[in-house]
């Protein structure tokens, strides 16, 4: 058996403390930087295909700014995630969005036209209002020329759109467009990005989203790759879409999901990776772990270990 060994508390270097939590044999701890080691495996095998998901929130926080890294440098394949983050991401292009409290009082929130996202406040001008004058030129701009699309595609053209704006490299959505990476969004019309878009077929009643074609990529996708790996944040149908399509091929063979949700009410949220066992949505042999913690608190060292981590061995 290994020995427990104490956390040195004067290492100043991310991941350093990582190894030493993993050392510390300690509850969370110990998960986080077991993340960090599958991560490192995942993220130096070459064969595998590497899909990051995870829900709107996140995007209306500052780690909107380690996800966008982890797409700047190339270091996932194809995200799957919620039409809100698209909303948030491009929202933060052009306004601002503000620190809050869980405690403020949402009746005078909304009298004032302030919304609350958990502790973060976003203003109506900050989003549904600039959004709708945003959104509707860069759609006339983009179905100029087509009237179907697929999903995944439409995301990239949005990306596409933002290449004259000066705040276009804070955006994970431009990322993914410069860089050929997919965003695939299962549930198109749940928020404001779907919204404008079904507000702007009322009078372009020949436009067709075909989501048929979005899976029929993640097909080619999934099957096309000799191994696959997903780092997950929160659960959902970002996190179901992505381990749905991987029980086609056997099972995802890496997996770092991290969650708060709890595991007794049978959510797909709360459900441990073992589970996905069961359906075939992760191989028996498989390297994974689940981490229960907030993502905007652990994703951030995570990610600062990992990347001192890939740069070493390259």
């Amino acid at each position: 058996m290994e020995e427990v060994r104490d956390i040195n508390s004067n290492l100043t270097d991310v991941d350093d403390i990582l190894r030493d939590m993993k050392s510390s044999g300690g509850f969370t701890a110990k998960k986080m930087a077991v993340g960090v080691d599958i991560l490192e495996k995942m993220c130096s095998d070459g064969e595998c295909l590497r899909f990051l998901s995870f829900p709107a929130c996140v995007m209306a926080t500052g780690l909107r700014g380690v996800l966008t890294e982890l797409i700047r440098e190339k270091m996932f394949d194809v995200v799957v995630t919620t039409t809100g983050s698209l909303d948030h991401d491009l929202a933060r292009i052009w306004e601002k969005y503000y620190h809050g409290s869980f405690d403020l009082d949402d009746k005078k929130l909304h009298r004032k036209q302030i919304n609350r996202l958990g502790n973060i406040l976003i203003p109506n001008e900050s989003y549904g209002i600039v959004l709708e004058d945003r959104l509707q030129p860069m759609f006339g701009e983009i179905f100029s020329e087509q009237s179907e699309i697929s999903g995944f595609e439409l995301v990239g053209k949005l990306g596409e759109c933002l290449k004259g704006e000066k705040k276009r490299e804070e955006s994970l959505t431009y990322w993914a467009y410069k860089n050929n990476i997919p965003v695939f969004i299962p549930g198109f019309f749940d928020g404001a990005v779907g919204s404008q878009l079904w507000m702007f077929w009322q009078t372009h009643k020949d436009l067709k989203i075909n989501l048929f074609l979005d899976e029929q990529k993640l097909s080619d996708l999934v099957f096309s790759s000799e191994k696959t790996g997903a780092l997950m944040l929160g659960g959902g149908i970002s996190k179901h879409h992505t381990i749905w399509w991987n029980q086609f091929k056997d099972g995802l063979d890496y997996s770092v999901y991290v969650t708060t949700a709890a595991e007794f009410d049978g959510s797909l949220s709360g459900a441990r990776m073992r589970e996905a066992i069961s359906w075939g949505k992760l191989k028996e042999d498989a390297s994974f772990v689940t981490i229960d913690s907030d993502a905007t608190l652990a994703l951030p060292f995570m990610v600062s270990a990992l990347k001192k981590r890939l740069r070493e061995v390259r």
